[in-house]
């Protein structure tokens, strides 16, 4: 990260459907070459299918599914003596929301075979019950973080 950095968060404007901050940053990376109109419609096509499985509001479905996917913990690498080691380190709330959003897109874009609008409402669907690829990588995280525990006074 450049040392000048600015966070560009305070220009955030909540998405006219719900008034969510969580969705305006999901239709943000969902967006491609600019068309938000289109990553728009596909976060609320798929919150319309999810919500037609289970009974609930779509934005309360949104945010149990971002919440599930959040990280607790990391492992970064840090350079002691010539030797690289994967040091545990606690997760910002900024980053785990980020990470999470960033790991929900992704699952369901690796996905092939289907509409994305379909793909993302099955990626968001099973992170609501606590399951599917963005939930495993985050487990896979925890377990990564759990194996390096030895090196945490790296810290």
């Amino acid at each position: 990260m450049p040392r000048n950095y600015k966070s560009t968060e305070v220009f955030l404007k909540p998405d006219p459907k719900y008034g969510s901050l969580l969705a305006s940053k999901i239709i943000n990376k969902l967006m491609w070459t600019g068309k938000k109109s289109i990553a728009q419609k596909l976060l609320y096509d798929a919150l319309d299918i999810v919500s037609q499985k289970i009974e609930k509001e779509q934005l309360e479905i949104l945010e149990a599914a971002v919440e599930n996917i959040r990280p607790r913990v990391e492992v970064r690498s840090k350079r002691v003596g010539g030797a690289t080691y994967q040091v545990p380190h606690e997760v910002s709330r900024r980053r785990q929301q980020t990470l999470a959003i960033r790991w929900l897109v992704d699952m369901a874009r690796s996905k092939r075979g289907k509409p994305m609008a379909r793909r993302l409402a099955d990626e968001l669907f099973d992170a609501f019950n606590n399951q599917g690829a963005a939930v495993t990588k985050k487990e896979n995280t925890h377990k990564m973080a759990e194996a390096n525990s030895a090196y945490s006074h790296f810290a």
